[in-house]
C-alpha cells in the first residue's frame, strides 16, 4: 500500500467496474464495517483508506475525483454525522495514557451563519513519529467531549489492525 496521489487512471471505467462490482462492493462494505467507529448516539467515524475512497467513483459516474491521501504519520477518518455539534477541539484520539491527539477538522464544509451544516466532515489526526510508534502497543480510544455529545470508545483489535496497516504504508 502506498500513499501516492489517486489519479483519474486509478478509477475503473464503468464497463470494467461492472465486471467486478459485486465482489468489490462486498469487500468494501466489510472493510468499512471494520473501519467504522461509533461514538455516542450521533457520531460515526469511518477511517478511509485508498480502497474505500476509490470504490464510489465508478458507480457514481464521477467526472472528477478529488481526494488527498494523508502523510505516513496521519490517519484520516471521515466523520459521517456531526448533527449540529460545534467543530471545536472536542474530538481526539487517546493513544495509551501518554498521548492525546486532537482532531483537526477540514474547514469549508459547513456555514452555520447561513444555517448550513454538512452531514459529512473530514477530520485528521496528525501523529508524531513517537505517537505512531506507541499506537501498536497501546490501547487507543476515540474520544468526544462536547456538551451535546460525550463518548469514549476503545478501538477494536480489528479496527486497530486496519489503522496499523495505514501507519505502516
Amino acid at each position: 500500500m502506498t500513499h501516492r496521489k489517486i489519479e483519474r487512471s486509478d478509477v475503473l471505467n464503468f464497463f470494467e467496474y461492472e465486471k467486478v462490482r459485486a465482489e468489490m462492493r462486498a469487500r468494501i462494505i466489510e472493510l468499512k464495517r471494520i473501519r467504522r467507529v461509533t461514538v455516542g448516539r450521533h457520531l460515526s467515524f469511518v477511517f478511509e483508506n485508498r480502497d474505500t475512497v476509490l470504490y464510489p467513483a465508478p458507480h457514481e459516474h464521477s467526472a472528477s475525483l478529488f481526494t488527498e491521501i494523508t502523510e505516513k504519520e496521519e490517519i484520516q477518518p471521515v466523520l459521517d454525522r456531526f448533527m449540529g455539534i460545534d467543530l471545536g477541539p472536542t474530538v481526539w484520539m487517546q493513544v495509551g495514557k501518554e498521548f492525546a491527539v486532537p482532531g483537526a477538522f477540514e474547514p469549508g464544509h459547513s456555514d452555520e451563519d447561513k444555517g448550513k451544516l454538512s452531514a459529512v466532515h473530514f477530520v485528521r489526526f496528525a501523529f508524531s513519529p513517537e505517537v505512531a510508534r506507541a499506537f501498536a502497543g497501546s490501547p487507543v480510544s476515540l474520544v468526544v467531549d462536547h456538551p451535546a455529545e460525550r463518548g469514549r470508545v476503545e478501538l477494536s483489535p480489528e479496527t486497530k489492525a486496519q489503522l496499523l496497516l495505514d501507519l505502516a504504508a
